[in-house]
């Protein structure tokens, strides 16, 4: 009973307790708990002095059982009594960690933020110093001449692209074309004697004829006795033929030919000749024949018309075939070769072409017209083409499988020929190329193209016009200067740009300018006033204190740049300071 009681006093102890003292609240719940522990291993194991009798042993027994259900039911109090303390205090132990918790957490993210304001942003810096260049390419392995243009801008360009590349190239060039004579198949005639003309068979111009068609007949008087002479040479050498002289034999013989050569020279013909030998007798006209077959182009033949023999009594022109004269461009002209064949299409007879070729190039150039005239040779069946007939001549040009550019990519400034070649990742390269003949819209690239590249067609004035700029924003910086923005080491722009021997820093303090060594007349150069001066000062010292990230475009901020100096579209770069100020 008293262990009870005992256990009541404690648990009312820990109850009644402030909270202000949890060090004896403790102490009171463990060591009450040890020596519990103790007390009862005491009072069932006490020490032995001797051996116990079975009378002993009962009664040890019984006075143990009263102790085991004390010490059983004092350790379920003391559990209670802890359960109900730590409750009460696990609430306000709860609130003070999360507490201190959140302001750790608030701390860090504080010191994160104002270490991630303050960090500078790098700035790569270019390996060239020609000019501002952009610092988000790479320019490794690329010509000299290579430029770079956003794929934003040149959206706003609109640029296209085409591929260089082989191709069976041919052409039909298309000139106008005149039908004319074959020369030379054009005969004239002339009598060759004096005489008058008798009778006229040929009575038109235009007249078809044939060959060996009677003409007309002429009488002359040289004729007539030339044939008197034929016929007693022949006499006399038949008389002389048995003569035992044989120079008389020679010279009858001498006679007859002379006599016969003399008519076949005025174009009397074998078989008039061997009439006039059955005949005997000379006679009064000559005929005269026609030497080919063709048309009478000219007549100048009429009955009892005087002649002599330069007088021109008719032309005949054969047009079996014909020619045709087309005028070519003198620039075209070097794709004219003999031998090339052509078609010849008159609008007379429409669906229906001529075959030719050329056989002739005509080596003047008509001074009027500037071209060039070429001879194409046809045959005229039915002689449907007639003199005078104007038509269309086709010349195809084969030029085989050649490399080719568009027109649009070519830009012909007369002393050369330029082509923008795309080089990948938005660079490109201004080309010099040598080129060929033009065929439609295409060139012959002779050299400086190679199969596969990518060049301008759309927008390249406009690439152009980037490309001088660029190359005249690279040329401004000169060698020995340094275009770059003030570091801390370094000097201000106003003593960088300073020339020798004079001093272009901010005046000292005890330096004083008067109003009258630098003005100028009509300028009022007066000394600024305390407060205006002081904020001028304020103003300027902040300038040069502020820090500066880089240099940007005013019409494209996203272009960085590490130098002050001029942007490609001729904008001076703004300056970006740290403060986010202007």
């Amino acid at each position: 009973m008293t262990m009870a009681n005992d256990s009541e006093k404690d648990r009312s102890g820990l109850v009644e307790s402030p909270l202000d003292e949890p060090a004896d609240v403790e102490e009171a719940i463990f060591p009450s708990l040890e020596a519990d522990r103790q007390e009862p291993d005491e009072a069932i194991f006490p020490a032995i002095e001797s051996a116990p009798t079975s009378e002993g042993l009962e009664a040890l027994y019984a006075s143990s059982e009263a102790p085991a259900t004390v010490g059983a039911a004092k350790p379920e109090a003391e559990k209670k009594a802890t359960a109900v303390k730590t409750e009460k205090h696990a609430p306000a132990r709860r609130k003070w960690a999360l507490l201190v918790g959140a302001l750790v957490i608030v701390g860090v993210a504080i010191a994160i933020f104002v270490y991630l304001r303050n960090q500078p942003k790098p700035v790569p810096t270019p390996k060239s110093t020609g000019g501002p260049m952009e610092t988000t390419s790479t320019t490794t392995g690329m010509p000299d001449t290579a430029f770079k243009i956003s794929p934003e801008k040149q959206q706003l360009i609109g640029v296209q692209y085409s591929t260089v590349e082989y191709q069976t190239i041919s052409k039909s060039l298309r000139a106008v074309g005149k039908v004319a004579y074959d020369e030379t198949k054009i005969s004239r005639i002339n009598p060759k004697i004096e005489g008058w003309i008798e009778n006229v068979y040929v009575d038109f111009t235009g007249k078809l004829v044939q060959k060996g068609q009677p003409m007309l007949s002429i009488y002359s008087p040289d004729l007539v006795s030339t044939q008197e002479e034929y016929l007693l040479a022949i006499k006399g050498r038949r008389q002389l033929g048995e003569s035992p002289f044989p120079e008389a034999v020679n010279f009858s013989e001498s006679l007859v030919k002379s006599a016969r050569r003399r008519l076949e020279l005025w174009d009397i013909n074998e078989q008039q000749i061997r009439e006039l030998e059955k005949r005997g007798t000379p006679t009064r006209t000559m005929t005269l024949y026609a030497p080919t077959s063709g048309f009478v182009t000219t007549r100048n033949a009429f009955p009892r018309q005087r002649v002599m023999p330069e007088t021109e009594l008719y032309a005949i022109a054969d047009l079996s075939t014909v020619w045709v004269l087309a005028d070519i461009y003198a620039f075209e002209a070097a794709d004219i070769k003999l031998g090339q064949p052509a078609t010849v299409t008159i609008s007379s007879y429409p669906g229906r072409e001529f075959k030719g070729k050329i056989t002739y190039i005509f080596p003047q150039v008509d001074n009027a017209t500037r071209t060039l005239k070429v001879r194409v040779e046809l045959a005229n069946k039915n002689f449907a083409l007639k003199p005078d007939m104007y038509g269309d001549v086709t010349l195809n040009i084969n030029y085989g499988n050649r490399l080719a550019v568009p027109q649009e990519a070519v830009m012909d400034s007369g002393a050369e020929q330029l082509v923008y070649v795309s080089l990948g990742d938005s660079y490109f390269e201004p080309r010099k190329v040598q080129l060929g003949a033009k065929v439609d819209n295409k060139y012959v690239v002779i050299a400086g193209l190679k199969a596969g590249e990518r060049v301008v067609t759309s927008g390249n004035f406009l690439i152009d016009s980037e490309s001088k700029l660029k190359s005249a924003s690279g040329g401004m910086g000169m060698p020995g200067m340094d275009m770059g923005g003030p570091k801390s080491d370094e000097k201000s722009p106003s003593q960088q740009n300073s020339m020798p021997g004079m001093d272009m820093g901010t005046p000292k303090p005890e330096q004083k300018i008067s109003p009258q060594q630098n003005s100028m007349p009509g300028m009022d150069m007066s000394t600024p006033k305390p407060d205006e001066r002081t904020q001028q000062s304020q103003s300027q010292t902040k300038r040069l204190k502020r820090k500066i990230l880089y240099w940007y475009d005013a019409m494209d901020p996203s272009k960085h740049y590490n130098k002050p100096g001029k942007a490609p579209d001729g904008m001076d770069l703004v300056p970006k300071y740290a403060d986010g100020k202007n």
